[in-house]
C-alpha cells in the first residue's frame, strides 16, 4: 500500500533506521528480555544516530525533522517486534511536555540531554488504586519555599528504572482538576526510590516499576508550567500520546499479517501449502482489510494532527480501533500457526502477548469511548 504522507527524505530516513535497527537492536533482544531492560549504552547510540526525538529543533540537539520522523522509528521497531525498547515513550509523549511547557531554563538544561540519550524520561501518573482516573491523584507535592515536597507513589511506570528524568503528576490543592500539577524528578534525588521491576506477560524487555516518593524535596523550579496548570498539560498532550499507541498497533499488525502470510505459504498440510486452503485465505483476507483500512485512516488523522487540529475524538478512535484491530489481528494469525505459534520461539507469540496491553495503556478501550462519546454530544 503506496504510503503518500512520506516523503524522499523520510524514506532515506527509515532506510536508516532499519539498517541501525538491524545492527544495535535486534543481536540484543534475547538478553534484553532476559534481563527485563535495555542497554543503557543502547540509547546514547540511538541518540547518536538521531533517532531520539528528531522532531526537536538543532539548538536542542534535535535533528530537525518533523513527527514522520518519530513514526518512522515506530514502525521499524515494530518489524522486528521490538516492544520494549521505549523510543517513542521517551521521544514522543514525555519530552513533548518540557518542550511545550518548560520554561527557557529547563529547556536549555534537559532537552538536548534527551536528544543525545544521555537523559532517559518517564512520565509518572498512574497510581495504585486510581487506574484511568487521573482526577484521582493522592500523590501530594506541597510547597514549602523554594521547594516542593512529594509524597505518594506510582505503579506501571514503563522507563522507571533507566529513567534520569521523572515527569509526575501531583496533587497541589483540593481542587478536583484544578489541584493537579506537574513537577520533574530527577534522578538520585533524595526520597525517590525505585521499587520492584514487575513482572508482566507481555513487553519482557520493557523496564517497569513502581516509583515511590518519601518527603522528597525537589526545587521549585522543577515545576512544569503553572501550579494547578496539570490536568490542562495532560490533556493536551494524551491526544499524541494516545496517537503514537496506534500508529505502533498498526506497524505492529502489518507484520504480523506479512509474516503470517509468508509462513502459510511455506507451511504444508495434507500435500500442499495451508495458504491454499480456503479458510487461510477468507482468515488472511480478513486481516488484509482490517489492516488497509486501519492504515488510511491513521494516516489520514496524522496529517491533520501535525497540521494542529483539535483531534481528540480521532485520536481516541485511532487508539481504541488500531488497538483493538491489533487483537484480533494477532489472534487470528496466531491460529493458522497452529502448535507454533504457541512457542516463545515464533515471534507470532511474542506479539500476541504484547498487544494485549495496548488496549489498556494510554487510556482503556473504555475510557475511549466514553471520550468519544462526549465528543459525539451524548
Amino acid at each position: 500500500m503506496k504510503r503518500r504522507i512520506y516523503s524522499e527524505d523520510h524514506e532515506m530516513f527509515r532506510d536508516a533506521v532499519r539498517g541501525w535497527i538491524a545492527s544495535e537492536v535486534v543481536p540484543h533482544q534475547e538478553r534484553w528480555c532476559e534481563a527485563g531492560c535495555v542497554d543503557r549504552e543502547t540509547w546514547r547510540k540511538a541518540g547518536e544516530m538521531g533517532l531520539l526525538c528528531p522532531w526537536m529543533e538543532e539548538e536542542y540537539g534535535g535533528a530537525g525533522g518533523d513527527l514522520l520522523h518519530s513514526c518512522l522509528v515506530i514502525e521499524e521497531l515494530a518489524r522486528v517486534y521490538e516492544s520494549g525498547f521505549a523510543v517513542s515513550l521517551h521521544s514522543d509523549i514525555v519530552v513533548p511536555y518540557i518542550h511545550t511547557f518548560g520554561n527557557d531554563e529547563q529547556k536549555a538544561r534537559w532537552l538536548p540531554g534527551c536528544a543525545s540519550g544521555e537523559i532517559v524520561t518517564a512520565i509518572a501518573m498512574t497510581e495504585p488504586g486510581t487506574g484511568s482516573d487521573l482526577a484521582g491523584l493522592r500523590t501530594t507535592a506541597r510547597r514549602e519555599g523554594d521547594e516542593y515536597v512529594i509524597d505518594g507513589s506510582k505503579t506501571f511506570i514503563s522507563n522507571g528504572l533507566l529513567a534520569d528524568l521523572v515527569i509526575v503528576a501531583v496533587r497541589t490543592s483540593e481542587d478536583k482538576h484544578g489541584g493537579v500539577s506537574l513537577v520533574v524528578v530527577e534522578r538520585d534525588t533524595p526520597g525517590f526510590e525505585r521499587g520492584r521491576k514487575l513482572p508482566k506477560m507481555g513487553m519482557m524487555s520493557q523496564d517497569t516499576t513502581e516509583l515511590h516518593f518519601a518527603d522528597c524535596r525537589i526545587p521549585a523550579s522543577n515545576l512544569l508550567g503553572q501550579e494547578g496548570g496539570g490536568f490542562l498539560m495532560l490533556m493536551r498532550k494524551l491526544q499524541q500520546e494516545r496517537l503514537v499507541v496506534a500508529v505502533a498497533a498498526q506497524a505492529t499488525a502489518e507484520k504480523v499479517l506479512e509474516d503470517a502470510i509468508a509462513y502459510t505459504k511455506e507451511r504444508h498440510a495434507f500435500g500442499r501449502p495451508i495458504s491454499k486452503f480456503q479458510n487461510t485465505k477468507f482468515t488472511l483476507a480478513d486481516c488484509a482489510a482490517k489492516v488497509e483500512v486501519g492504515r488510511a485512516y491513521l494516516d489520514r488523522v496524522v496529517e491533520e494532527h501535525m497540521a494542529g487540529e483539535y483531534l481528540v475524538k480521532e485520536c481516541s478512535i485511532a487508539k481504541l480501533w488500531q488497538t483493538e484491530m491489533l487483537g484480533e489481528v494477532v489472534d487470528s494469525c496466531l491460529q493458522l500457526y497452529g502448535g507454533y505459534g504457541y512457542m516463545l520461539e515464533y515471534p507470532i507469540s511474542r506479539a500476541y502477548m504484547d498487544a494485549r496491553v495496548q488496549r489498556i495503556f494510554a487510556g482503556t478501550s473504555e475510557i475511549m469511548k466514553v471520550i468519544i462519546s462526549k465528543e459525539l454530544g451524548l
